[in-house]
């Protein structure tokens, strides 16, 4: 008996394991072949390819515990649903802690959501948390858990400092973290900001389907 317990968490791992690879088939199958025409999608590619070099942005914190590491299962301008998007998608088991990828002050939390699937009707349910920075872009963590927020609006939170929990709600086929950041320009218009963060292998812009680990981050 007790070997039996050993061989079924792996099968179920082999099986978790599948389930995701044909999640993402379906998604490129699902979708059209259309491409974003954002300028900024092509300085993405290069800024990841590190034909363009960037060194004067600011370096975020991974949005999740020090020495963990998640997969990006989507990444900027994804063919699902980041067509026009320069956000990322870190698979992520619910209840996880969202740890503050910079320092800010949160102005924004909705927490009420409890409904969340691949439909877009769900999308009204999507928990977020957003959060001003010092020169004035701000970061959106969605898909939280429903009354998973650890910080309310006007809050002041230290990068590393956990401020959600990870979920489910809203437009999400699977449980994961929805990672944005946005400034806004002189006209008064929100802009994307495609951002580099800090791994545990140096300083990258981030790129689907690959694992990356923390470093570096404050406990709190």
């Amino acid at each position: 008996m007790n070997m039996e317990i050993p061989v079924m968490k792996l099968v179920l791992r082999k099986l978790r394991r599948r389930m995701l690879k044909f999640y993402l088939l379906f998604c490129l199958l699902a979708t059209s072949c259309a491409v974003s025409k954002n300028p900024l999608r092509k300085e993405v590619r290069l800024l990841q390819k590190g034909v363009i070099k960037d060194d004067t942005s600011h370096v975020y914190a991974l949005p999740y515990a020090n020495k963990a590491s998640h997969r990006v299962v989507q990444g900027y301008f994804g063919h699902f649903s980041h067509k026009e998007r320069a956000a990322l998608d870190f698979k992520m088991k619910r209840g996880t802690k969202v740890l503050a990828s910079r320092d800010g002050v949160v102005v924004r939390v909705k927490q009420d959501g409890n409904k969340g699937g691949m439909n877009k009707k769900y999308r009204p349910y999507g928990n977020n948390i957003v959060i001003q920075h010092a020169d004035g872009s701000r970061a959106g963590y969605w898909h939280l858990q429903f009354n998973g927020s650890l910080v309310k609006v006007g809050d002041s939170v230290k990068q590393g400092q956990a401020i959600a929990l990870s979920g489910k709600t809203g437009y999400a086929a699977l449980p994961h973290l929805h990672f944005l950041v946005w400034t806004f320009n002189s006209m008064g218009e929100w802009q994307q900001v495609p951002t580099r963060f800090q791994t545990s292998k140096g300083i990258k812009y981030l790129r689907a389907m690959r694992k990356y680990c923390s470093t570096n981050q404050s406990a709190h």
